[in-house]
Order: structure tokens, then C-alpha cells, then sequence
């Protein structure tokens, strides 16, 4: 570690000095809430300690007088969890000043001069991002450290799938919404890029979407990657930036906000060109319903029309929307299917993806089921936040959820990070009874993990059944946890129970069996198990259900009852 040095000031404008390596320091502070620390260090890191139980510390970052960064962090008082970074560019030089305010009970706490931060914060060269989990998975995307939640502005271009996330760098908890970035030539193995937007003046950075403006008609120049995001401040407005480097970078664009409303709940725009109507157009959440937008030059638009009410579940905010053209299974038809994310209200509990297929004709979406009809598509508690990556190649339409559920996401247990993707799925549509639905198939890409076949599951593995019938597939292990994954071929149900599936004990709502409906029968189920998930598919993609698991030893046991065959196979990364 290279020399650091932390000044604490007093109210009475007099300081000392330490070296973070100090076994005890001894401060006054300027009240009993609040602390200035001159940093001075030629490293590349400063490393702030967490306590994930402690309440957020606002953490203001200042360069000769000016505010560079604002950001909120768990900042230890007692002990620390684990570290986070605090990137330090060279423009900041070697010397800066740290204006830190706690909130919380200090007659709970104790002195802030006595907080365990003082104490443990250091510089570094390096941050040291190698797995301490064990239920990280292995062939899901992850952040390398921190807290993860909605994919956004996920695109395909030049051979490489981009996708940005929801994230915090400064803790494994929801905070200091910055776009994340990952980019992958295969849906499977991910590498991890600098972040691609971050916090403004306007707000934090909320979901949205990523276009390829290959026509130029932004004025960016051909080819240009144009995001679309929520600027989460006072108020919800959306903005965008551009990139000239296939999405590395991105330069804001000076005349944001590009659209405002006066709905508290105002975000997640996603956009796309409309071949049809040879206009852009935009779908985003406003409250309860879905409002859409046009244009042609990506700068300026026109609102057109609005659809949701009295339309699907209302019981509770929309997010997250998606909207695309897609042919229907054996016809000559095309509809459209609008997806719409909404928490809480989800089949299981907490939050989950909903959908309507219809018409639209670039101005107006149509649903042509009853009002009162909801669809879903998936039916497990894990499976939010469901969008497609734009202009996927052979007319593909790519889906990626947040493979967690707002009612435990802060608390499942792991620390180094929190949440991973769900699997690929490629979506299409197909009738059944009067109705068009959609379908959720895992996408040919994880073929290429499959590996030979073997004995017994492992932590990191496909099952595959052939069902002629009921059955109940049980994954076990020798500490007497298990999960029950059952087929009803006469009341064409699929259910899934992970009630003693191992740790269960962070969130009364995670224990649970969850249900599908099955539109005809399953003839082969597809099963993907990774340290911490189960996704199981019917290979038709009439069903897919996403939950998380956290077994204490991993399943190494597969019991079979009824009328189905197995083969299990090891997946490789």
C-alpha cells in the first residue's frame, strides 16, 4: 500500500494527520454527523470500507473548491463487510477533499471520531475483483462487484452483444444508479468494460435503451450508438447520449432533457425504428400505463398514444417496457408483443413480467384480448425487468431478465455482489385456444456450454427430461435441502417448490411454491441449474419458470417419479 494521508478536520479549523495503516486514530470532528478528509495519494484507488447494516453516508468529492462526485455509501462504523472503490483519475491529481455527512442515531453508533472507517479506509493500485462467492453463477452475467438490477440499452452490432445494467460500484445494496457495461460475442462469457453512463447534475441514471442510428438521422454521424435513459432527480425526465466507439464511451447530449411529464413515475424508455412506419418510435412507463412517442430524427418527439388502462394486472407501478413485431408460429400472421414489467403484482409475489400481443401501426398499440386477461412470461419469482437487445441478428428478439425479486433482492445472501441475468431466451408467438401468446425458448447460444453427459446433477448443469405423462423431478442434497419440479399433464400445470431449498431464513417471502400454466402438454423440459438458479423451460416454449436457490452443499441428487426419462449434462464456460 502506498503512503496515504487522511486529514480529519475540527470545528476549530485545526487537523491531524494519519496514515491509514494506523492501529488507532484520534479525531475531533466538525459535528457529530459530519467530517471533512484531505486525501492525498498517487494511487488509483481509494478503497471505502462497507458495513452493509449501517444507513448511507453522502460522500461529496471536491477538487480545489469544485464538486467532481456525488454518492452515497455505507460507510463502516463498527466493522466492515467489504470493500468498494473509489476510482481516482489523474485529473484529480494526488490531492482531494472528502465532505462526508452520516445519517442514522449517533446514541446508537457511538463518536463518528471512533467509526471503524477511519480506521480501515486505504489507497491501492489495484482492487482485487476475484470471486469470494460461492453461489456467484457461473455461466450467468454478473458484476464483477456491487449491486445489479435492470438490463438496459441492450444492442447487437459488429459481432458483439452490449449490455448495460442497473448498478452500484459503492455497494451491494440499491444506490447511485450508473450504467454498467458488458459486452459478449456469445450471450455466455461476458467481459466487463468501464462504466458507460454515470450521475449527473440531473440525476442518477434509471433504465432505457440503445440504438444503432445507422441512417444518420440524429445528425451523430452514421452509425452512431444513441442511448435513451431516465435522469432520475427531482423529477423523472428522460434524456440521451451518443457514442462514436460502438458504445465504449458516450458524450450526453446537450439538450437533455429530451422529454418531461408531470407523472411521478416517469421512465424506462425504449426505443426502435419501425420499418413499417419509417418513423423511430419510443414505448415508455408513465404510472400504470405505457405512452408512446415518434420521430424522426431521435431528438425531437411526438407523443401519439397512450395504452394500459383497464388493460392486465394494475397492481402495481409499470416498468420496464418493450415493444416488437413478431410472426406467429405456423400462420402467415405477424403481431406485435408489448412487455410490460410490474412490481409488485407478479403470479408468485413481488414483481414479474407481464405482456399483451396486438397490433400497432406505429402510432397506436391494440391488444386484442379482453381487458381482464393477464399473461405473464415467466412464472417464477426471479424473472424482472424482461427487455430485448435491438437489431439482433436473423431477425432474432433476444430477452434478458434481472434474475431476482424486489422483495429480497437487498437481502439474498451474498456480499462481493448482488444479482445476475437470467439465461438468453429468444421469444416468438404461437396460438393456442383462441389465444396468441408468447413463447420463451433458451437461446441456441447455451447449447455451446453443453458438455458430456454425467451421473448425478452438479452445481453447474442441464437436465433434460422426456415427459409422457405426471412426474416429479427432486433435486437433492445430503444436508436434507431439496426442490420439487413437477409436471400435472391433466390439469396442465408445471410448479416448482423451493421451500426447503436451503437458506430461505433472509426474507419470509422467499420460501414458496411457485405454478405455470401449460398451453397443451409438455413433451421435453429443459432444466438449467447454476449455483444459485433453477430455470426450467418446456422446449417448445410454452413455459419457462426462474427462481433462485441457495442450497447450503450443492443438489448431487436426482430422484424421478413418473413418467419422464433424464439425461443430465455438465456445462462448460
Amino acid at each position: 500500500m502506498k503512503y496515504l494521508k487522511i486529514c480529519i478536520f475540527t470545528a476549530l479549523l485545526t487537523f491531524g494527520c494519519l496514515s491509514a495503516d494506523a492501529q488507532a486514530i484520534k479525531v475531533q470532528q466538525l459535528s457529530d454527523n459530519h467530517a471533512m478528509l484531505r486525501v492525498e495519494t498517487n494511487s488509483r484507488y481509494l478503497l471505502l470500507p462497507v458495513e452493509e447494516k449501517e444507513d448511507n453516508a453522502r460522500v461529496r468529492i471536491l477538487k480545489d473548491g469544485h464538486l467532481l462526485q456525488t454518492l452515497n455509501c455505507r460507510l463502516a462504523i463498527d466493522k466492515m463487510d467489504y470493500y468498494v472503490p473509489l476510482e481516482l483519475t489523474k485529473s484529480e491529481g494526488n490531492d482531494i477533499l472528502l465532505d462526508i455527512s452520516f445519517t442514522g442515531n449517533r446514541r446508537f453508533t457511538g463518536s463518528l471520531k471512533d467509526f471503524a472507517c477511519w480506521k480501515l479506509m486505504k489507497d491501492s493500485d489495484a482492487f482485487n475483483t476475484a470471486n469470494r462467492e460461492k453461489f456467484r453463477p457461473s455461466y450467468h452475467h454478473t458484476p464483477l462487484w456491487g449491486w445489479m438490477n435492470d438490463p438496459n440499452g441492450m444492442f447487437y452490432k459488429d459481432g458483439e452483444w452490449h449490455l448495460y445494467y442497473q448498478y452500484n460500484p459503492y455497494g451491494s445494496q440499491w444506490e447511485n444508479m450508473t450504467w454498467g457495461h458488458s459486452v459478449s460475442t456469445d450471450l455466455v462469457h461476458w467481459k466487463h468494460l468501464p462504466n458507460a453512463i454515470v450521475p449527473d447534475d440531473l440525476g442518477t441514471i434509471f433504465s432505457g435503451s440503445c440504438v444503432v442510428d445507422s441512417a444518420n438521422t440524429a445528425g451523430f454521424g452514421r452509425g452512431t450508438v444513441i442511448a435513451f435513459y431516465t435522469s432520475n432527480g427531482e423529477n423523472q425526465v428522460q434524456s440521451m447520449a451518443y457514442s462514436t466507439d460502438n458504445g465504449r464511451t458516450f458524450t450526453k447530449y446537450s439538450g437533455n432533457p429530451i422529454i418531461t411529464s408531470d407523472v411521478p413515475d416517469f421512465r424506462d424508455p425504449h426505443v426502435f425504428w419501425n420499418h413499417e412506419a419509417k418513423m423511430w418510435n419510443m414505448i415508455l412507463a408513465a404510472g400504470q400505463e405505457m405512452r408512446i412517442y415518434s420521430s424522426g430524427n431521435l431528438k425531437d418527439w411526438t407523443f401519439e398514444s397512450s395504452f394500459g388502462q383497464g388493460y392486465g394486472s394494475h397492481a402495481g407501478v409499470w416498468e420496464c417496457p418493450d415493444l416488437m413485431e413478431l410472426p406467429v408460429s405456423g400462420t402467415n400472421q405477424r403481431k406485435w408483443l408489448l412487455i410490460c414489467n410490474i412490481n409488485p403484482g407478479g403470479p408468485a409475489g413481488g414483481s414479474a413480467t407481464q405482456y399483451f400481443v396486438g397490433q400497432f401501426d406505429g402510432h397506436k398499440f391494440t391488444c386484442e384480448s379482453k381487458p381482464e386477461t393477464k399473461k405473464w412470461l415467466d412464472y417464477g419469482k426471479d424473472h424482472y425487468a424482461t427487455v430485448t437487445f435491438n437489431d439482433a441478428p436473423e431477425g432474432r428478439h433476444v430477452a434478458l431478465a434481472w434474475m431476482s425479486n424486489w422483495q429480497y433482492g437487498n437481502q439474498v445472501p451474498t456480499m462481493q455482489y448482488r444479482s445476475a441475468n437470467s439465461v438468453p431466451r429468444d421469444l416468438g408467438l404461437y396460438e393456442y385456444q383462441g389465444e396468441t401468446y408468447a413463447s420463451v425458448s433458451p437461446s441456441k447460444e447455451l447449447l455451446g456450454l453443453r458438455g458430456k453427459k454425467i451421473s448425478h446433477p452438479t452445481s453447474v448443469c442441464e437436465i433434460t427430461a422426456k415427459v409422457k405423462g405426471n412426474c416429479v423431478l427432486t433435486l437433492k442434497n445430503g444436508k436434507g435441502e431439496y426442490v420439487q419440479l413437477a409436471y400435472d399433464a391433466k390439469n396442465r400445470t408445471f410448479s416448482m417448490d423451493r421451500r426447503k431449498s436451503g437458506d430461505t431464513s433472509f426474507s419470509e417471502a422467499f420460501p414458496t411454491k411457485t405454478t405455470a400454466p401449460v398451453n397443451g402438454r409438455i413433451s421435453q423440459l429443459r432444466i438449467f441449474i447454476d449455483h444459485s438458479s433453477i430455470e426450467a423451460f418446456d422446449a417448445d416454449g410454452k413455459m419457462a419458470m426462474t427462481n433462485l436457490v441457495f442450497p447450503t452443499v450443492p443438489y448431487d441428487k436426482l430422484v424421478v417419479k413418473g413418467k419422464a426419462t433424464t439425461r443430465i449434462f455438465s456445462l462448460g464456460k
